[in-house]
């Protein structure tokens, strides 16, 4: 029988009892050698160790890639291409907070698909590759029949830079917020862990995430200088969001009774016709 105890030999040279390291087995196999039970996360499955740190590897490489384009277009050349690593910078931030944000707060469900590339394809970046050519056409091709007013171009783009970074915050204040309560797909039952978050930015905004991707969107297209594809995701988004404002409202009255009822007459969406 194996003892926690074993004996040394001290500095005097009397024997005493130490103790040792308990006796440890090893870890379990699987019945491939050498392979340990990886489960989820084996690569191909939901929570792959491999597919995770390849999409933020890219994701990270992409974004610096085209924050430092973005300045070095901006330092040495007069060109409006800075709009476009920009563009790029920005989508890329989005999808890795994505991730980030529910790994941080509600890690059950941090898995590969939590970065939300591959949501809604092929139309999100066929969406997000007309508003880069609408950029080309407006900024470079046909700069004289750029849509702002004269001397409002500046100020339509600055704004749209202000709706980037607030619409972005606001989104992944909200994730962290929600914790568990917050999921990318509706959900049709109440788990143990759902309670109805009605503080912090939940008590600005009724659906601060929505709010923070809508105007977050729109943004983009005001600092890439595209009139039909602000228009375009302006309609598509608003659309989008406001039919799932109505399914999920209808699971949450129905998970919080009269208390989502009162908390909806109290805090609207600040999305316009939305809820």
């Amino acid at each position: 029988m194996s003892s926690q105890w074993g004996e040394t030999l001290n500095f005097e040279g009397r024997h005493t009892l130490a103790p040792t390291c308990p006796e440890t087995r090893p870890l379990p196999r699987t019945h491939a050698r050498g392979q340990l039970p990886l489960g989820n996360l084996a690569p191909g499955q939901a929570m792959s160790l491999a597919g995770i740190s390849l999409r933020a590897f890219a994701l990270g490489f992409t974004a610096c890639l085209g924050l430092l384009s973005t300045v070095l277009v901006l330092a040495l050349t007069s060109s409006p291409l800075w709009r476009i690593p920009f563009f790029l910078c920005a989508l890329s931030t989005f999808h890795f907070l994505e991730f980030w944000t529910t790994a941080a707060a509600n890690t059950p469900e941090a898995t590969v698909h939590a970065f939300l590339l591959t949501a809604n394809w092929p139309a999100y970046p066929i969406a997000h590759m007309v508003a880069c050519v609408e950029c080309v056409l407006t900024n470079v091709v046909f700069p004289s029949r750029g849509w702002a007013p004269l001397g409002l171009s500046t100020v339509l783009m600055l704004t749209g830079l202000v709706m980037v970074v607030g619409g972005q915050t606001v989104r992944s204040v909200a994730m962290l917020t929600a914790g568990q309560s917050f999921n990318h797909t509706v959900q049709t039952k109440k788990a143990d862990s759902h309670t109805l978050v009605t503080t912090g930015v939940y008590g600005l905004c009724r659906h601060p995430s929505y709010f923070g991707f809508f105007y977050w969107g729109l943004g983009t297209q005001l600092v890439l200088g595209n009139l039909v594809c602000f228009l375009g995701y302006a309609y598509v988004l608003w659309k989008f969001f406001s039919s799932r404002v109505e399914v999920e409202e209808g699971g949450l009255v129905k998970f919080f009774g009269d208390d989502y009822v009162q908390y909806r007459k109290r805090v609207g969406t600040m999305i316009p016709f939305v809820g």
